[in-house]
């Protein structure tokens, strides 16, 4: 799986909410390999997109069409400044790799330096972990080549991954837990929405 990751500052909601989902309607048919995308804004108006392609060579081959090209023009020119894009090869899920039955998402950007300590977190003991916090249901771990990560976790509410958050993980969860989010920062979509093939 290859994953993108958009994020840039933006007012004009509706606007860009309405043009992704031009996209659904208009282009995703001819869009190769794209398997889905989640969304949102946070409370500051910080748009995320992190969108699914079953590779690189998909993404950019839809990059490269022209009605792509002219849909892009139209999205950027939605934002209030400048905005990132982020890819990554390198991808793992965690359960499902979420849902897009989600009632809250949570993005979590951050950096490390030993990613396969990160990647053996998302991907260990997932039935300890849904025992534990059954309001989890899934997300998906993008880890660019410098170390850089953003991980997507959904949640089937925010009232629940609140009450989650208030559970003390066991000792060497936490470990792993403080190593992973030192430094991150945390971005939630009160209202995600999302869209799949």
């Amino acid at each position: 799986m290859f994953i993108q990751v958009i994020q840039g500052k933006c007012a004009r909601q509706q606007e860009l909410h309405e043009h992704l989902d031009k996209w659904r309607t208009e282009l995703s048919a001819g869009a190769d390999g794209w398997l889905g995308g989640t969304y949102g804004f946070t409370d500051d108006e910080m748009f995320v997109g992190v969108v699914r392609f079953e590779s690189r060579e998909a993404a950019m081959a839809n990059s490269g069409r022209p009605e792509q090209g002219a849909w892009a023009e139209g999205m950027m020119a939605l934002f209030d400044g400048p905005v990132e894009f982020h890819d990554c090869d390198d991808v793992t899920l965690m359960m499902d790799g979420g849902s897009d039955s989600a009632g809250f998402v949570q993005i979590i950007r951050g950096k490390v330096d030993d990613v396969d300590r990160l990647k053996s977190m998302m991907a260990g003991n997932t039935d300890m972990l849904h025992e534990a916090r059954p309001e989890i249901i899934g997300g998906t771990l993008a880890i660019e080549p410098d170390g850089t990560f953003t991980e997507t976790v959904a949640f089937t509410s925010e009232a629940a991954a609140r009450q989650g958050e208030g559970q003390e993980p066991p000792p060497e969860v936490r470990s792993d837990l403080e190593y992973a989010m030192a430094g991150a920062e945390f971005y939630d979509l009160h209202q995600p929405w999302f869209e799949s093939r």
